[in-house]
């Protein structure tokens, strides 16, 4: 789980004498300790505005923004309960104690994306770990997270840091921690860290002390290209040698940093480079054309789908801002085109991928499909189930027997397709894997929505949606987590509840089943959100797909409805 600001509870302009006087002398004590000026000087604005300004200083000392097991994640401003140069500064400070207290020898590697503040970030945590006597490498400029999740691996490092928030706002930023093999053991070799040692890391920064203490080193070494054209070169190889390339591809980087990665991989792996939507093309932290950097959001393909029908695409492809996801969008015969549910695209490609004879554990978790179990069943192929998110998934272990994962897939546009390359979700990867599964079909004059049908033909419609509620105050969500803990509904969609399974307390998750739906409820892990994720199983009779998927979506519809209800949502 990333870890969230905090929020105050709510202090009033109102607040008491003594009140406000606690709060003015812990602010002035982190003014002291800062080492920005720029963050000094915001926080003593809201200082001067007090005591107008007394909800918006508690809400900046919540904290603080804790280390979770992904790092740390937050909006830009000053303060503990904020991304900023001091909180980075101790985040790395503890870091490097962590490993350092189990010997683990080794540079650090570090990279950052095209967000505000994340090249700043990324240098103070190279001086830190010099200052503390640890080698420290430095991507040579903002670049994809899959590439430091491969330097991690391929530069033999004790762990990487990768400063980004991924597809949050643009006032946002995060700060993400991988393990190497001598810290991470075989399965966690390069990938984010697990509890305990979120919680020992998140220890080791609370012992820091005063900032000024810390010593900074050398600025580390800049890495130069070879890093990068390691991965370009590793990740063309994912797909087979010969194949047909044919196709025509539109894409969006999102105002992101994949662009020149994702058409440098195409390039070397036998594709016409992708056009690119124009205005997206370049990195941009204030993400312009967007509300909201992440390809699943309303809208936010909306420029990626008008090219491919300007330029008659075959395939729309679009990475969130960091490039470790990866959306899809096909041509549709009614709606013109239409985006992949990531369930889709995570079965189309494991069936890929055993068409290939890619032989191992296939893996997703606890809120994806059910379907992928199903197609391994019948495959005769390993499955692993896990909890959300890619820290599990990466080391899934099979149900039966020990085979090693080869691919793994969440709901949330997160596929890894060469987990022995990197060992996290990679968007850049999987938009090559897609494109050669969509060439391939193309040569036989079929389409991704014929392997769809077919798909359906033989398991049935497994549709999948979310229920997906954001929130201001983060008890919303426990209040709803407990209502329908409370009145657990005996049926959904007219059928009595078959399972209920409660993963607390080791996850706040709640599972329902019913004979041919589920639903599983959870607090998101990266924003304050609930989510719900639905799914329904609709039998395909006599050959007729559509009408299958019609009863499939008025399903889901009425799913939605009733979880909505059995959350207290009205």
């Amino acid at each position: 789980m990333v870890a969230k600001p905090k929020r105050s509870g709510g202090l009033s302009p109102d607040a008491s004498p003594d009140e406000l006087a606690r709060l003015r002398a812990r602010a002035q004590a982190w003014l002291d300790d800062d080492p920005d000026p720029a963050t000094r000087e915001e926080l003593r604005g809201v200082l001067d505005r007090l005591p107008a300004s007394a909800a918006e200083l508690a809400d900046r000392f919540a904290g603080p923004l804790t280390f979770g097991t992904a790092g740390l994640r937050g909006p830009l401003r000053a303060g503990p309960n904020g991304m900023n140069l001091a909180v980075v500064t101790a985040a790395a400070a503890g870091l490097v104690g962590w490993l350092g207290a189990r010997a683990a020898s080794g540079p650090l590697v570090i990279g950052y994306d095209a967000r505000h503040g994340s090249k700043e970030f990324a240098e103070r945590t190279a001086r830190v770990a010099t200052g503390a006597g640890r080698p420290a490498l430095l991507l040579p400029r903002p670049l994809p997270t899959p590439v430091l999740a491969y330097a991690v691996r391929a530069l033999g490092a004790v762990a990487g840091v990768m400063v980004t928030a991924s597809h949050n706002p643009p006032q946002d930023n995060g700060y993400k921690v991988y393990l190497g093999a001598a810290t991470g053991g075989p399965r966690g070799a390069g990938a984010q860290i697990v509890p305990p040692v979120d919680a020992e890391i998140e220890a080791a920064i609370r012992s820091v002390g005063s900032l000024a203490a810390v010593p900074l080193g050398a600025p580390g070494d800049v890495l130069g290209d070879d890093v990068v054209a390691g991965y370009v070169r590793v990740t063309a190889g994912v797909i087979a040698p010969a194949g047909p390339r044919e196709l025509t591809v539109a894409y969006t980087p999102l105002h992101g940093v994949g662009a020149a990665v994702l058409t440098s991989v195409f390039a070397r792996a036998g594709f016409a480079v992708p056009g690119i939507v124009a205005e997206q093309a370049e990195p941009d932290p204030n993400f312009p054309t967007v509300s909201f950097p992440n390809p699943e959001e309303p809208g936010a393909t909306d420029k990626l789908l008008a090219l491919a029908g300007e330029v008659g695409a075959d395939l729309a492809l679009a990475n969130d801002p960091d490039a470790d996801r990866c959306a899809v969008a096909i041509p549709d015969r009614v709606r013109g085109w239409r985006m992949l549910h990531g369930d889709e695209l995570g079965v189309l490609l494991a069936d890929h991928l055993i068409r290939r004879g890619r032989t191992g554990l296939y893996a997703s978790t606890i809120v994806s499909s059910s379907l992928l179990r199903a197609l391994c069943e019948a495959r005769g192929v390993p499955y692993g189930e896990t909890l959300t998110g890619f820290k599990w998934i990466v080391r899934a272990a099979a149900e039966s027997g020990d085979a090693e994962l080869v691919y793994g897939y969440e709901e949330a546009l997160g596929y890894c397709v060469a987990p022995d390359q990197v060992r996290d979700k990679d968007g850049i990867s999987a938009a090559l894997t897609v494109a050669e599964l969509a060439a391939e079909l193309k040569a036989q004059g079929r389409t991704i929505a014929d392997r769809l049908d077919e798909l359906a033909g033989e398991f049935g419609v497994h549709l999948t949606d979310q229920l997906s509620v954001r929130v201001d105050d983060l008890r919303e969500i426990e209040n709803a987590m407990t209502y329908i803990r409370s009145r657990t509904p005996a049926t959904l969609l007219d059928e009595p509840v078959t399972s209920v399974r409660d993963l607390a307390p080791a996850a706040d998750v709640l599972i329902l089943r019913t004979d041919t739906a589920r639903v599983v409820v959870r607090p998101s892990g990266t924003e304050p959100k609930l989510k719900a994720y639905l799914e329904v199983v609709e039998p395909v009779v006599d050959g007729d797909v559509p009408a299958a998927r019609e009863r499939a979506a008025a399903s889901v519809r009425a799913l939605r409805t009733e979880t909505a209800a059995a959350l207290g949502i009205w």
